[in-house]
């Protein structure tokens, strides 16, 4: 959300100048709405089935696979996702202690690999990380998005496109019951913009 947020919120708060917010950022699975938060922001995959919700930001997303190009040069070409546990990675892990899983789809075929992490690094320090890719330290996986300025750039090469995982991208989520105005002001902003 890193790259999400920040921009939809800036439209909105150039439109809604008396309006004020207050962002608390986990990487845990927390209940904003149990935690006395009006709203919060989750993926597809881990919203509850009871609650009210309107997307923000990409609908789909990719997790992005990537080196840099002199790594590369040195290490050799990575044909398949098995390949990665002959290679140095760059893992991330989330702060309950477990590490982003890298899972590759192509053509119904599903793979798992659990490269060691030649480093490994919590994800509140994925900028970080994404320098360590670009300094050639390892292969990293990471959302495209935060990727593709990178790509664009060519401090980092995209590795095994044809297997990045799509997901469903985030959803503001919120309570039916009590909606404030500052609140409404944004689920309707976010309505408008999709249009």
């Amino acid at each position: 959300m890193v790259d999400i947020l920040p921009p939809v919120l800036d439209r909105f708060l150039t439109r809604h100048s008396q309006i004020r917010v207050e962002i608390m950022v986990e990487d845990r699975l927390v209940d904003a709405l149990a935690a006395c938060c009006d709203a919060g922001i989750r993926y597809g995959e881990h919203l509850a089935k009871d609650v009210i919700a309107v997307p923000i930001g990409p609908r789909i997303q990719r997790l992005a696979l990537a080196a840099a190009p002199a790594y590369l040069a040195s290490r050799g070409v990575i044909n398949h996702p098995t390949d990665l546990l002959e290679h140095d990675c760059i893992r991330m892990k989330f702060s309950s202690g477990a590490l982003v899983p890298w899972r590759f789809e192509r053509n119904g075929e599903t793979v798992n690999v659990d490269p060691p992490g030649r480093i490994t690094i919590g994800v509140d320090g994925a900028s970080a990380a994404i320098d360590l890719a670009r300094c050639g330290k390892g292969v990293i996986t990471t959302f495209e998005n935060w990727l593709q300025p990178h790509f664009k750039n060519h401090a980092l090469e995209p590795v095994l496109p044809q297997w990045w995982q799509a997901f469903e991208g985030p959803w503001l989520y919120f309570s039916s019951r009590f909606t404030s105005a500052p609140l409404r002001a944004f689920i309707d902003f976010l309505r408008e913009e999709r249009e």
